[in-house]
């Protein structure tokens, strides 16, 4: 029953793990695009991680006109101007590795002061659904960027960004305490509130 599937527009196994722990109680078979069959380029131009996610969700919305999901989210770090930002998955180019990107932002905040090396992860989702409607929901966790990468559990820029109230890096955390504390998990409960809003209107 094609309105009880949501595709997910990620290829990224490890945040299909995320989403599927968190959605799995809504009774929705959750689909990567790529389990789904949808093979689509989407140009992510918008300005803002909003924008990005609704363009990803309509894009993908048209081509299989079933409820589409799609995120942008990136690390603003607020000592560099909110950078890598929007551009976190392409900082340095998309082919280059997280070990090198972490590298090179903790080369870049050499010497700089704790008090000065707060960050946050930022996550937009926004959800297109088959009568042409968007619903957009955002959040963020804040940290800090720690001196090292640390940890083994996380993916992307989760070992330099450090959770002081956990004195761990996020790739440290346990999947269940990132999906609690992370910007991912916080959107992701906000959109599955809209879900099953809009589920039990039909």
């Amino acid at each position: 029953m094609a309105d009880r599937r949501i595709i997910f527009a990620t290829g990224n196994e490890g945040k299909m793990r995320e989403i599927r722990a968190i959605l799995a109680d809504t009774g929705m078979e959750v689909l990567s695009m790529k389990e789904a069959g949808i093979h689509v380029d989407v140009v992510e131009d918008g300005a803002t991680f909003e924008e990005n996610a609704r363009i990803k969700a309509k894009a993908i919305a048209a081509v299989c006109g079933e409820i589409v999901l799609a995120d942008d989210s990136g690390l603003e770090i607020d000592y560099l101007n909110k950078e890598p930002g929007v551009y976190s998955a392409r900082y340095m180019g998309e082919d280059t590795s997280y070990t090198v990107k972490n590298q090179n932002l903790l080369e870049r905040l050499e010497g700089v002061p704790e008090e000065k090396r707060t960050a946050r992860f930022v996550c937009a989702i926004a959800a297109a659904f088959p009568d042409g409607s968007v619903e957009t929901v955002s959040a963020a966790m804040e940290g800090i960027i720690g001196y090292e990468a640390k940890g083994e559990n996380g993916f992307g820029y989760d070992p330099i960004f450090y959770l002081p109230e956990y004195g761990l890096s996020t790739a440290e955390l346990s999947m269940e305490l990132k999906n609690e504390a992370s910007h991912r998990g916080k959107a992701l409960r906000k959109m599955k509130q809209v879900l099953e809003k809009r589920l039990s209107e039909r």
